[in-house]
């Protein structure tokens, strides 16, 4: 495609209400002028842009940039951290090949009547050029019969280019759009129930504002929903470099899930969800959370179970509640690899967090963990002891909506959606692991994959030196488990390693705690001390060594 696609014979709206004016050839009145400037602006913004497939990056490629043009692009990484120059120099219309397997293309053949969607855009401070990606690559693969409109929600933007030239530039384009500039900083959530407000359609398909669909991503989920109202669907989120834009495809075996922490984290999809759908890769997979950036959603069943939560700022952890009310309260969720998006992910947010960054994202899990995780949680209070000093607000609403709602425990959330969750279902004991020798605590230090813990004083706080002791024999922290060596390893250290994602753990992770040792189940070997107590061994169990005794907080049999 050469050009965006356009409309034609676009009628002009006035800035105050929607009446059309015919300009009289020869005259011009201030309206007139204004329209002019506007289009004077937008076609100086569209002139540094290209919209022919001849250039750099196409078919998903990276962008090499000049090397006497490299200190242009570290200047204008800083705007919105990622490559803007490298965004500026691709075509607005991409090529992107044709990801799907020939399972997800046959799979294709079998969408019939489906509902249309309403595709919902916040954006704050966006790039044009990602902005008009993401828009084109929406028209460009797309069934527009699929799409009852694109509603655009500005979340208060400071740059200039998207108030009136993006107005103008969106009345160009040949599908029904809607643009809201709110009037002051709302974030994600709350603009998001702006757009979704207004929604004409029967389902509702959010989208972040630097992504690029590819072929056949549509459908997919419309089928889904369209099939089950009650149902969540999101797709495979590829990844498109923020250093490049080389898009990368996302591995097909992974599904959500979380941390201690309440952060969104990807995990091997289960065995016993593989053997559930056969083993067929085009199969859309049950995932205990989403990622939240992208998802489709019936509006009405959206209104049922209580939208988002109006009390969360700006942005975190409304993926983890929403994931976890869906489940909790009838509904579902489901990533379909059939469908394909690409996001830019950034190593640094561009956007700044009214009241402090740190605040709002411990607000929103606190609330999340108070209404929904009933006694679990513990686990995010006391592995973020932090969360509790900050103001969380009024509860009540969600509390009454979930009576309201008749959702299910917790518990029934751990034993039958995620089993194989970090946070054990059936545990014996949460908190600290002290030496008895030195009355210092068990520390990761923050290692993790093939890491060793440590030992330091004991703070009370939580974080690294919070553990628990699963029913199973598991002793996690976070969603990291400590783990015997290899037998052909002369390391004796115990190791840190990502917990088990299934629900038995690996012998390598199963542990007992007796008379206060802490024994591997499988060698028969104790948790010690090192002579210089600097490390934590395996050894020979004696029950005279002193250094073998543990003091496990909480621990109840």
């Amino acid at each position: 495609m050469d050009q965006p696609v356009i409309k034609k014979d676009v009628a002009l709206i006035g800035d105050d209400d929607n009446t059309i004016v015919n300009p009289v050839r020869g005259q011009r009145n201030n309206f007139d002028i204004k329209n002019s400037i506007v289009e004077d602006q937008l076609n100086a913004l569209l002139a540094g842009l290209r919209f022919d497939n001849n250039g750099p990056g196409e078919g998903g490629s990276a962008v090499e940039i000049p090397e006497n043009l490299k200190d242009k692009q570290t200047q204008m990484f800083n705007e919105n951290q990622f490559n803007l120059l490298a965004s500026n120099m691709m075509s607005i219309n991409r090529t992107l090949p044709d990801y799907r397997s020939k399972m997800c293309r046959e799979r294709a053949k079998e969408f019939k009547q489906l509902n249309a969607a309403s595709i919902v855009i916040v954006f704050h401070n966006e790039a044009f050029s990602t902005l008009l990606r993401t828009l084109h690559s929406i028209l460009n693969r797309s069934k527009l019969s699929l799409i009852r409109e694109i509603i655009l929600i500005d979340d208060m933007s400071e740059k200039d280019f998207l108030k009136k030239p993006l107005d103008a530039y969106l009345k160009r384009l040949n599908v029904e759009t809607h643009l809201v500039h709110l009037k002051e900083r709302s974030g994600l959530i709350k603009a998001r129930l702006v757009g979704a407000e207004m929604a004409k359609a029967k389902i509702l398909l959010f989208l972040d504002a630097h992504v690029e669909v590819t072929e056949g991503w549509l459908e997919p989920m419309l089928s889904r929903v369209t099939e089950d109202p009650k149902r969540i669907v999101a797709p495979i989120i590829d990844v498109i470099s923020d250093d490049n834009f080389d898009y990368l495809t996302a591995s097909a075996g992974v599904w959500g899930g979380f941390n201690w922490q309440m952060n969104f984290r990807w995990y091997p999809v289960p065995e016993r969800e593989k053997k559930r759908n056969n083993y067929d890769e085009s199969a859309p997979i049950e995932t205990p959370t989403i990622a939240g950036g992208l998802f489709a959603i019936d509006k009405q069943f959206f209104n049922d179970i209580g939208t988002y939560d109006q009390n969360f700022k700006i942005w975190g952890s409304e993926n983890i509640e929403i994931s976890f009310r869906t489940w909790m309260c009838g509904g579902s969720l489901e990533i379909d690899p059939c469908s394909r998006v690409g996001h830019i992910f950034r190593k640094t947010t561009p956007y700044t967090f009214p009241g402090g960054t740190a605040n709002i994202i411990y607000r929103n899990a606190a609330r999340t963990a108070a209404v929904w995780m009933d006694e679990y949680k513990e686990f995010y209070y006391k592995m973020v002891p932090q969360a509790l000093k900050v103001e969380m607000g009024d509860i009540t609403e969600r509390v009454e909506l979930r009576k309201g709602l008749q959702c299910k425990s917790f518990r029934w959330y751990l034993e039958n959606v995620y089993p194989e969750a970090p946070i054990p279902y059936d545990f014996k004991s949460l908190g600290a692991i002290k030496s008895v020798e030195t009355k210092q605590c068990m520390d990761t230090k923050g290692n993790k994959k093939q890491g060793n813990p440590g030992m330091t004083g004991c703070h009370n706080g939580g974080g690294n030196q919070l553990f628990s002791i699963s029913e199973s024999g598991k002793i996690i922290n976070d969603d990291n488990c400590l783990s015997h060596p290899s037998k052909l390893n002369f390391d004796r250290q115990v190791k840190i390693n990502r917990c088990t994602t299934e629900k038995i753990p690996t012998s390598d992770q199963v542990f007992t705690y007796v008379n206060g040792k802490i024994i591997h189940k499988e060698s028969g070997e104790c948790l010690s001390l090192s002579a210089d107590h600097n490390s934590i061994i395996f050894e020979n169990c004696e029950d005279s060594n002193v250094l073998q005794k543990w003091e496990v907080e909480g621990y109840k049999e």
